[in-house]
């Protein structure tokens, strides 16, 4: 059984993984102000678990006494592993992580949920650089299993290996960086994707939908089972060398906000949020979508639940 754990913010982010924790056994102590806008979000990611089946009305009851809010950071003092999930302002974090090292005296591990800035920014911001790193997750953390973990140039084995044992007993997948990178991992590729997309919707290729179907009816399924790389070892390197000769050079190449974004944002036009993207929103089953969202996602929950 894994020991404590703090979490700072009540973010999406942050009660996500709290949900996730709970769900796995582990108590959960979670910093923030007006615990009770944290607890709703709580108890209503456990009623969507609920209403899939995954989690009965007993386990819900039980990983919630799991759970408890704090505005004192003495209340963290034997806490060793702590994500942080506050906004994404350096002084904001600096000052969490002021106070972690002088209240925590047992601490193992600090990883911030960030997912832009740099480990090696976020810890300047500490004395105990070996403690400090990033685990990004993907929203929501409690239902999409992948965390980048990146460490800085003083993370030391033990505190990797803390963060590591934490998120493998919740059956997240650790995807590990050697270094940092902007973007991490997957939004590097995802947005290499989606560059892509955009270039030849403005080219007239094709429409946005017929992106999505193609995707949605051609590789997107295979790379739930598979990777990239067993996928294009298994085509053989010959091939896939002379296709990139060929194509390559034919590829978006642009390191600007594309004129098919950039019109939008300029219109104010910014998608699901104001109602009008790409795509218009406004007729759109929102219950649907959100429930096409998670589905893919359901093979993967497999926690360790406490007893009802």
């Amino acid at each position: 059984m894994q020991k404590k754990v703090a979490i700072i913010g009540k973010g999406m982010i942050g009660i996500s993984l709290a949900v996730l924790f709970t769900g796995n056994g582990i108590p959960t102590i979670v910093f923030a102000k007006n615990s009770e806008v944290g607890l709703e979000k709580y108890r209503t990611y456990y009623k969507d678990l609920v209403a899939q089946g995954l989690v009965t009305e007993k386990q819900a009851a039980a990983c919630e006494k799991l759970l408890s809010f704090t505005e004192d950071y003495a209340d963290l003092a034997e806490v060793e592993t702590v994500l942080e999930c506050v906004c994404e302002d350096l002084q904001v974090k600096y000052q969490v992580y002021e106070q972690l090292e002088a209240n925590c005296k047992n601490l193992k591990a600090i990883a911030s949920t960030t997912s832009a800035i740099s480990p090696v920014d976020l810890a300047k911001g500490v004395k105990q650089k070996e403690r400090i790193m990033v685990a990004h997750p993907y929203n929501p953390p409690h239902m999409v299993p992948c965390v980048e973990l990146v460490k800085n140039d003083f993370t030391s084995q033990e505190a990797l290996d803390a963060m590591i044992e934490l998120l493998e007993y919740c059956g997240r997948e650790v995807c590990k960086m050697n270094k940092p990178a902007p973007g991490f991992i997957a939004n590097r590729l995802q947005h290499a994707l989606y560059r892509e997309a955009v270039y030849m919707v403005e080219q007239g290729i094709c429409g946005p939908e017929d992106v999505d179907k193609c995707i949605r009816s051609s590789w997107g399924p295979r790379y739930t089972s598979i990777g990239l790389f067993d996928h294009f070892d298994y085509a053989g390197l010959d091939l896939i060398a002379n296709i990139h000769r060929y194509l390559y050079p034919d590829l978006c190449n642009t390191t600007a906000v594309q004129n098919l974004i950039q019109e939008r944002l300029d219109r104010g036009d910014l998608g699901y949020k104001t109602g009008v993207g790409v795509y218009d929103w406004r007729e759109r089953d929102m219950d649907a979508f959100r429930k096409k969202t998670s589905d893919p996602y359901l093979q993967f929950f497999n926690w360790k639940l406490p007893e009802e």
